[in-house]
Parts: structure tokens; C-alpha cells; sequence
């Protein structure tokens, strides 16, 4: 089947190196899921009255309000508590993006893992999703 050594050889040598590759890829992925599991997003309102962490999924795991906020009215705080989970969320997305370039580079994976964050923390404000 192979005309020469050196044929089979460099067939060989081509087999290794994409095995070789397909590990490595392999492994940047286990240290990104890693990563990206261990991350939170945190933010602060503009008078520093709410702050909220969201885990690595967006979904709201602290909120803490100063006492300032008893001396204004529940709507006001309500909407600062949305604003401020909406720029945490904003947060762990710039530190999602900075992790999956950092391990994956320009890798057309990175972009994708980047993209389907941004659909899930930064919704468009105007689609059915964000009404729900």
C-alpha cells in the first residue's frame, strides 16, 4: 500500500501531531471549563447602595443593599438591583471573554464560547426572552 518507508513515515508523523494537537486542545478546554466554573461577576450601583455577585452561570448569588436604602422607595431600589445585576453580568462576561481568549487565543471556539455568554447575560432588552 505505501510506496516507501518515507511515505509511511511522514503519515505517521502527521497522525502523531494530530493527536498530539487534539490533546492540547483537549487539555485548554479542561482548564478553561475550570476557570470559567470559578467565576463571578460583581457590581456596585453609582451611590454604592447595592452590590450584587452573580455566579458563573449570571444567576444572583449575593446581594448586599446599604442601609441607605430604607430612605428611598422600594420601586427605585428595585430597579437599581436590576441595573446592577444587569452590569454584573456585564462584568463576568469581560472576565469570560479575557479567560477564553487568554487559553484559546483567536480560536474560532473562543469567539463562540464568548458569543453564547453574551446571549445569556446581556439579552436584547427588546426580544421575548427579556420579557419572560
Amino acid at each position: 500500500m505505501w510506496a516507501d518507508d518515507a511515505a509511511l513515515d511522514a503519515a505517521e508523523r502527521r497522525l502523531d501531531e494530530w493527536e498530539s494537537s487534539l490533546a492540547e486542545r483537549a487539555e485548554r478546554a479542561r482548564t478553561l471549563s475550570t476557570t470559567m466554573r470559578n467565576l463571578t461577576g460583581t457590581a456596585r450601583n453609582a451611590d454604592r447602595t447595592v452590590e450584587v455577585t452573580v455566579d458563573s452561570t449570571g444567576l444572583l448569588i449575593d446581594l448586599k443593599l446599604d442601609e441607605g436604602t430604607r430612605q428611598q422607595p422600594a420601586t427605585h431600589t428595585a430597579r437599581q438591583i436590576l441595573e446592577t445585576t444587569a452590569d454584573a453580568r456585564a462584568d463576568l462576561l469581560r472576565q469570560v471573554t479575557a479567560a477564553a481568549e487568554e487559553t484559546l487565543g483567536d480560536d474560532a471556539s473562543a469567539q463562540a464560547i464568548i458569543d453564547s455568554y453574551r446571549s445569556r447575560l446581556l439579552p436584547d432588552r427588546g426580544s421575548n426572552d427579556a420579557r419572560r
